[in-house]
């Protein structure tokens, strides 16, 4: 076996990591490839032209290095990893991005990496420029503001602003949001590639826009200071200061620039000046700076000089492509506003659609209610009508009991009437029968008295006689039969101027008349008694019959007269007098 064939076979190609501000893309490139042919490559695809701005940059021991096209991407100080990392970014910046930048491509790398070196805080913004910025950016990402789409809080995870500005106000994400979102709304109309171009037209007035940073020493005695490069020229600034320059050499006022190791001569064109002599603490960084120095000058000296053929085609399809759009948007705008209208006069005709379809199902729903109502009417009508008749009919009753009434309450008062005059007789006679009978028993009294006179009268004619009988005639006991007494057809005696004339027929009738009177009497009473039960019967009967009748047409009539009953006893001297009789009254209610 050959020395050649144990020998490790290399490899043909090597791959390559590209990283875009927008994209990442892996390549297999060839061993031979230089650097021009690995960027040529990148720039076909993304499909940029205006390639004299960017560049393929690299770290190299926490130093950033640019890829050089004219050797081979190998040959340099790459990182050794697989696949290789590179970052295609704007190298050189241009003096006016309105003029300078003509595709589209180009103008969005560079807003992309613009807008992230101000919120890296690589270039420092003030506050109120960061959110007029920021709203720019909102309406290049989301088009025009629309409420109805963009609630709040759509700009949530977006990052719009650099931590310095959130940190230097007390202010709420909510309260920012609020603040751009005033701005953005102000922006309607405006297409991305225009929101765009307007804000690296802002983002370029800046203090450190495209400027690239490097520390140096002026002298032996190690004074720091900072470098700065950019498409006007070289700037000398504080070491604490990197906004406003405390020298600067233009490109148009250097003569030359030279560099010895780490020591960097800047000649002026103006051979009174002074050389302006600095130094830096590394090669690789003297080299950096050395070559972006060429590139920004010669891109000064570029743009100071009639377009090239290819520029100027670039510029005429650009502007072409521009108008174009242009009209494209202006067509959209146009479309979008009839569309917008259409939609408009589509939601109104719905809406009168829908509000007619309301008011028709309003107008069936009160048409139903109406026949409803109608027929409810109707019923109700016919309900009414049949309790009109009702009424009438009971209103007819009604008035034949009032005329019954009436007739009734006119037979009541003449009963009535009849009744109390049969009291005032049943009165009057009972007074009369008490008087009557207080006259009898006056005179019953008298006789009586007057009998018990007699009689006591009798007893002592007759005591008297017997003692005269005694003294005039012997008693005979011989006698078998007591001898009959003599008869005296009158008797006549005086005691004194008292006299006494009594028979036994007087007695008698005197006692029988006594006794017919007091049998007239109790037949008299008896008789009264009768006459007063059957008029306690006729007032029961009445005050039964005003009752029923009360209960028959009760709230229909007239307040009836209510039939109470009380006692009334007639006057009396003497206690066997008996209960005579009740008498019934009417009371108005």
């Amino acid at each position: 076996m050959s020395i050649l064939g144990l020998k490790k076979k290399q490899p043909k190609t090597f791959k390559v990591k590209v990283v875009t501000m927008d994209a990442e893309m892996e390549f297999s490139c060839e061993v031979k490839w230089k650097g021009k042919d690995l960027f040529d490559l990148v720039c076909r695809t993304i499909g940029l032209r205006e390639t004299w701005f960017f560049g393929l940059r690299y770290k190299v021991k926490d130093t950033n290095a640019w890829l050089k096209t004219e050797k081979r991407v190998l040959d340099q100080e790459v990182p050794k990893d697989s696949p290789i990392t590179f970052h295609f970014l704007a190298k050189f910046f241009p003096e006016k991005v309105e003029e300078e930048l003509v595709q589209e491509i180009t103008q969005h790398l560079f807003f992309l990496q613009v807008k992230k070196q101000i919120l890296d805080e690589e270039i420092f913004c003030s506050p109120e420029a960061s959110v007029l910025l920021a709203s720019y950016a909102v309406q290049a990402k989301y088009g025009d503001y629309d409420p109805n789409f963009h609630k709040p809080g759509f700009l949530a995870q977006d990052e719009l602003l650099p931590k310095r500005v959130l940190m230097q106000y007390q202010m709420t994400p909510d309260m920012w949001e609020e603040k751009i979102t005033a701005w953005y709304a102000e922006h309607r109309g405006i297409a991305r590639d225009e929101a765009e171009m307007e804000y690296l037209k802002i983002a370029q007035d800046l203090e450190m826009y495209g400027v690239s940073y490097f520390s140096i020493t002026q002298n032996k005695r190690d004074t720091e200071l900072q470098l700065g490069v950019d498409a006007q020229g070289l700037h000398i600034y504080s070491p604490n200061s990197k906004l406003t320059p405390n020298k600067s050499f233009p490109w148009s006022g250097i003569r030359n620039i030279s560099y010895s190791e780490k020591e960097f001569t800047i000649k002026p064109l103006d051979k009174k000046k002074d050389v302006f002599k600095f130094y830096s603490s590394q090669l690789r960084v003297n080299k950096l700076i050395l070559q972006l120095c060429i590139g920004n000058h010669d891109l000064f000296m570029r743009r100071r000089k009639v377009d090239s053929i290819e520029v100027q085609q670039m510029k005429a399809l650009a502007k072409e492509e521009k108008a174009r759009k242009k009209m494209e948007r202006q067509v959209l705008a146009r479309e979008k506003q009839m569309r917008e209208e259409a939609e408009r006069a589509k939601e109104e005709m719905e809406r009168r659609l829908f509000q007619l379809q309301d008011e028709a199902r309003m107008a069936n729903e009160a048409l139903l209610r109406s026949e409803e109502t109608a027929d409810l009417l109707a019923e109700k009508a016919q309900i009414a009508e049949e309790e009109a008749k009702l009424l009438a009919h009971k209103a007819a009753e009604a008035e034949q009991e009032r005329q019954r009434l009436e007739v009734t309450a006119l037979k009541t008062k003449e009963e009535k009437r009849l009744m109390e005059q049969k009291m005032r007789e049943a009165e009057s006679l009972a007074v009369k029968l008490v008087e009557q009978s207080e006259r009898r028993l006056k005179e019953a009294d008298h006789l009586k008295q007057d009998l018990n006179e007699a009689k006591d009268a009798e007893r002592r004619a007759k005591q008297k006689l017997l003692d005269i009988t005694k003294t005039t005639y012997p008693v005979i006991t011989s006698y078998a039969t007591p001898p009959a007494a003599p008869e005296y057809p009158e008797v006549s005696m005086e005691t004194g101027s008292h006299r006494m004339d009594f028979k036994d027929s007087d007695m008698k009738r005197l006692s029988m008349e006594i006794e017919r009177e007091r049998l007239e009497y109790m037949e008299k009473s008896k008789h009264l008694q009768d006459q007063l039960k059957e008029l306690k019967s006729e007032i029961e009967s009445l005050k039964l019959e005003e009752q029923q009748q009360q209960a028959g047409v009760f709230g229909m009539c007239p307040p009836q007269a209510r039939i109470y009953s009380e006692p009334i006893y007639l006057p009396h001297s003497n206690r066997n007098s008996a209960y005579l009789t009740q008498m019934a009254y009417f009371e108005e209610v």
